[in-house]
């Protein structure tokens, strides 16, 4: 597959001459067919390793880190988004963290930034997907002065039961850190008081654009869904946080953040399954920048395939 793109909506060179460039450019840029399509990071959340997986022992998780030469007790988790280009419409695919200093992020909620630095605009955004209401999916969105540069007439699509599960959550299945409860109850109610004009809510499935089209999986929470951009015999799956880097060699460890752990299990061997027989390419919000590859089947597990990048 070419993965050329010419994702830019204006001229990327002068956008990003216009302030220094970070020494990473933080997007990886591809196509699918003849949608385009660009990951882009909006930074790392550094979090307990026990988020990881909280339903096994711990001598077993720390076995996989140390199998994966990662630090046992905290570690950086990549927090990606994507915008995807079809047809006149550019749909921003989750949007990040923001800010929020009472958890010390500080090195994530670089979204806008990193979109102006490749050339896009706010006010070229079309459509926005949410793949669930977590608060480092809308929160870049709720940054002060953002608002005011989207289009008045900006579509926002979620599952309606997202909305819905967020008028009461219910976190008796999470193993979260302190302080996030009640960080992400107040995020999607601020983003509901925000936007709620501007969503859209289906209940299964919704064609966003031609070749784009969302899906809710739930598991992750009520509302969770991916989103599949298939094109010229070309697949792509964005999962959202259906997947984690330890969830191919253990798709049945609960991540702490899952309301519905069990389910969350369930839906992410499904979308294994999916991929392995269709040979699509998937990017999820928490694995490793630009998050590009495949999924091969290993035994009654799974292998995580990255592409080569193209550079």
């Amino acid at each position: 597959m070419k993965q050329e793109t010419n994702m830019s909506m204006h001229n990327t060179s002068s956008a990003v001459k216009s302030k220094p460039e970070e020494l990473v450019p933080s997007r990886y840029a591809l196509k699918i067919g003849d949608i385009d399509v660009m990951v882009v990071s909006d930074g790392v959340l550094p979090l307990p390793t026990a988020m990881l997986a909280h339903n096994v022992d711990p001598s077993a998780r720390a076995a996989w880190l140390k199998e994966m030469f990662l630090p046992p007790d905290a570690f950086d988790w990549a927090l990606n988004v994507v915008v995807v280009r079809s047809g006149k419409q550019t749909i921003l695919v989750d949007a990040g963290l923001g800010f929020d200093p009472d958890l010390h992020l500080p090195r994530a909620g670089q979204l806008i930034k990193r979109l102006e630095a490749a050339g896009i605009d706010l006010s070229s955004v079309t459509d926005v997907v949410l793949t669930h209401m977590h608060m480092d999916h809308v929160g870049g969105l709720l940054v002060d002065g953002v608002k005011e540069r989207l289009r008045k007439d900006l579509r926002i699509h979620v599952a309606a039961a997202e909305v819905t599960f967020w008028n009461a959550p219910d976190f008796s299945h999470v193993s979260m850190p302190p302080g996030f409860p009640d960080a992400l109850r107040s995020a999607a109610k601020r983003f509901v008081k925000e936007y709620g004009s501007q969503l859209r809510q289906f209940d299964e499935e919704h064609e966003i654009a031609p070749g784009v089209v969302v899906r809710r999986t739930g598991g992750h929470t009520p509302g969770h869904s991916v989103v599949r951009v298939v094109s010229g015999g070309d697949r792509l799956m964005f999962a959202g946080d259906a997947v984690f880097a330890v969830g191919f060699e253990h798709p049945d460890w609960y991540n702490g953040f899952e309301h519905d752990p069990e389910e969350a299990a369930r839906v992410r061997v499904q979308l294994f399954k999916e991929l392995v027989e269709t040979g699509g390419l998937l990017v999820a919000t928490h694995l490793p920048f630009p998050s590009v590859g495949r999924v091969a089947a290993d035994g009654d597990a799974f292998r995580w395939v990255p592409v080569f990048w193209d550079y």
